[in-house]
């Protein structure tokens, strides 16, 4: 699976923002990459308050990626390059622009109207007080004001109010929305907050300390178990079509509670994103898989394996910052706060490493899903200036967090200004200089670049997949050695000394070997005959 943050891909309009024509201009890119599908990021009308996540109309398209006829000519293009398509639905909230609020804000408090989200009233004589002390997902108060007095509920920004899953009429419109997009040939849903929708939120109010302490199952608004009968809901209307529509959570929830998300009875995948909040360390990862493989097989579902997203930094840059301690991987969050100057980034170890582990997530089974760049080795962008940030951590966060611009920055095609081939004009956010070496169009016919070890790692992965087994050989160092059936090897060299690898064609690697052993901080393929 290939992530494409929609307005960050390509250009077609010359007006600096990715739309449908531009992505549907890259297929035979993707194509040539060899990936089975892709996930686009919202493309429905919104403010962009947040990334898109802030949806005006969950059945329309916004016009500054196009509209029906262009996103009709991408989904049947695609299908022909036999490429599946996942949209991103956003259930959690709507936004404030939505044809519902603007509805709820019209009328009294206890309507209908008010009831579709989660209306409450303050505290104290003149309701001047917020209904509870909770913090939104991004910063700053959960709650805002209104003019008649009532605050509603928005667990991320005040522009994205949460709605109320208890509302029959919500359940039943969201129901509408995944046949609507069905209907025109969406093979799957990347389902955004997956784990928030079911609430149980009646007065008095608890404090944010005292809902946290809760146990698992029963938290207020965060992986209520009842949140799995609405899955139930939309997995009866997936099953009505042929091939089934698939789905993935977005589930920030602990690794035992995965598997309710993707069971068969559910959205049927859920994201894995323990490897990506991991050190560069052979045991966190070990540790990490072997969870995840377990949850996986609780349910018969596939497991995933992220190392980047448009959440995060990128882990090429993540990979090259000095580790934290064990159990508390480098996010690189501190780095952006410094501009990208503290701690001092090893560019050169970090795409080492993140060669690395891109060939390592590779031969696991289950389904990789790739974030668009990784496959170019793209770092962060660190040093972007504050008047250009529209991640809205920034500002809610009183400026001390800077967000996650730096990893949404336009991709770079050509080595050329003036944005490297993603447009005829200035990408929306800034690219950087060093961008034109990274470029696709430098690293196209070099054998040695990563563009190239990601579309010989998926053509391979291709031939060699099989049943979904590993098995872990005992190794003397700091590496990870797995096998698949068939005799495929895969290791991957975690520490300092060089590792010797097993008898075997050697069929890729992630950067050069030092006679028949494996460098630190570098993964290789080996095909042998069955041995286990």
């Amino acid at each position: 699976m290939y992530q494409v943050y929609l307005r960050s891909f390509a250009d077609s309009n010359s007006d600096g923002i990715g739309d449908l024509l531009g992505l549907h201009s890259r297929i035979t890119y993707l194509q040539k990459l060899g990936i089975d599908a892709i996930w686009i990021s919202p493309f429905y009308p919104s403010a962009f308050a947040d990334g898109g996540y802030d949806v005006d109309d969950y059945r329309d398209v916004d016009s500054t990626f196009g509209g029906f006829r262009e996103f009709a000519l991408l989904i049947s293009s695609l299908h022909a390059a036999e490429i599946k398509v996942l949209c991103d639905i956003v259930p959690n909230h709507t936004s404030v622009r939505h044809s519902w609020f603007r509805e709820a804000l019209r009328s009294p408090p206890g309507s209908p109207a008010r009831d579709r989200y989660i209306f409450r009233d303050g505290i104290g004589e003149d309701n001047s007080l917020a209904p509870s002390d909770w913090s939104s997902k991004l910063g700053g108060p959960a709650w805002t004001r209104v003019s008649d007095g009532q605050w509603y509920l928005h667990l991320f920004t005040p522009a994205q109010p949460d709605l109320n899953w208890q509302n029959l009429e919500v359940r039943k419109d969201f129901l509408k929305t995944i046949r609507f997009w069905s209907d025109l040939g969406v093979d799957g849903f990347r389902v955004d907050v997956a784990h928030g929708l079911a609430k149980d939120i009646a007065s008095p109010l608890p404090s944010m300390a005292e809902i946290n302490n809760l146990p698992p199952g029963s938290h207020l608004f965060w992986d209520r178990d009842e949140v799995q009968e609405i899955y139930t809901e939309w997995r009866q209307v997936f099953n009505q079509y042929d091939p089934p529509r698939m789905a993935i959570a977005e589930a920030e929830v602990p690794v035992s509670r995965l598997s309710r998300y993707a069971s068969p009875t559910g959205l049927g995948q859920a994201f894995c994103f323990d490897l990506l909040r991991s050190n560069w360390d052979k045991d966190e990862f070990l540790a990490a898989i072997d969870e995840n493989l377990a949850q996986a097989e609780l349910v018969n579902s596939s497991p995933t394996w992220v190392i980047s997203n448009h959440d995060s930094v990128r882990h090429a840059t993540r990979y090259g910052l000095p580790q934290g301690t064990l159990g508390a991987g480098q996010d690189g969050k501190a780095w952006l706060r410094s501009n990208g100057m503290e701690p001092p980034l090893d560019t050169d170890l970090g795409l080492r490493r993140a060669r690395a582990a891109a060939l390592f997530i590779l031969a696991l089974p289950g389904s990789p899903y790739l974030y668009q760049g990784e496959e170019l080795g793209l770092h962060e962008v660190g040093d972007l200036p504050a008047h250009v940030l529209q991640d809205p951590i920034f500002e809610r966060s009183g400026r001390t967090i800077k967000g996650r611009d730096g990893c949404r920055v336009p991709l770079p095609w050509t080595r050329t200004r003036p944005s490297f081939g993603f447009s005829t004009v200035e990408a929306y956010l800034p690219q950087p200089d060093w961008f034109s070496r990274c470029s696709v169009e430098a690293q196209d016919a070099d054998p040695t670049s990563t563009l190239n070890m990601y579309r010989r790692a998926i053509a391979l992965r291709r031939k060699l997949e099989g049943p979904g087994d590993l098995h872990w050989v005992a190794s003397r160092h700091r590496e990870l050695h797995f096998i698949r059936p068939g005799g495929w090897h895969c290791v991957v060299n975690f520490g300092p000394n060089l590792v010797p690898l097993p008898g075997g064609e050697v069929i890729i690697t992630s950067g050069p070997l030092v006679g028949s052993r494996l460098p630190a901080d570098t993964t290789a393929w080996i095909v042998q005959p069955e041995r286990v």
